[in-house]
């Protein structure tokens, strides 16, 4: 089941990443820190790290290869490659069961992989945003996310809905989260403005992801 959240959520990815138009590369994101290839870069090099964490990789190996390229000429390969190391390593028998080593506290296969497919579908609607293309998301994917939020984010050092957060990591939930679709609700409680656009570049989710999970 989670696995196939995480994939759900990945192709949601992935069909935004082929949208990206080759004059796009450079331009800003919701994710202030991040442009479009810094933001694919991100999700990316984060796939990577969760299979280093399953081989027994370690917290302070994750932070230290969170900037590392894995782009190279060709962000799309890169990334559904990325994908599939994920799905073949967190799918073999067991996997789901082992204890992580996650930068924001040990954690079970099964929670970092739930932890991954939310990051994948945020950033989706990133990415969707940043190249103008339909920002839509799965609605089973917004319904499993907003209703296991707590479970997701469960024991972590920070969360980005825990009030005691420093949000170090996560931008703080944004005004408005009890009004418009579910979908939007979901954006502004995991710190982002549903009407961002690169035009105006406003603050819609100044997520500091890069320094923990790539997430």
């Amino acid at each position: 089941m989670i696995l196939g959240r995480f994939l759900a959520a990945s192709t949601e990815f992935d069909q935004r990443l082929r949208s990206v138009r080759a004059d796009q590369w450079t331009a800003p994101t919701p994710c202030a820190e991040w442009n479009v290839r810094q933001l694919v870069n991100h999700m990316v090099r984060g796939n990577l790290n969760y299979v280093d964490l399953l081989a027994g990789g370690t917290r302070e190996e994750f932070l230290r290869m969170r900037d590392a390229d894995a782009l190279g000429d060709d962000p799309l390969t890169a990334y559904l490659a990325s994908v599939q190391l994920v799905a073949a390593a967190f799918g073999r028998p067991g996997a789901l069961d082992e204890v992580l080593d996650y930068p924001l506290g040990k954690v079970t296969g099964r929670q970092a992989l739930a932890v991954r497919a939310t990051d994948s579908a945020m950033h989706a609607w990133d990415l969707a945003r940043a190249s103008g293309v339909d920002d839509r998301l799965d609605p089973d994917l917004v319904a499993w996310i907003s209703d296991d939020l707590e479970t997701i984010y469960a024991g972590l050092a920070e969360s980005p809905i825990a009030a005691e957060t420093t949000h170090r990591f996560f931008a703080a939930p944004g005004q408005g989260r009890e009004s418009g679709s579910r979908q939007d609700r979901l954006l502004r409680l995991m710190g982002r403005n549903p009407g961002w656009s690169h035009r105006s570049n406003g603050p819609g989710a100044m997520i500091r992801q890069s320094q923990t999970d790539s997430r």
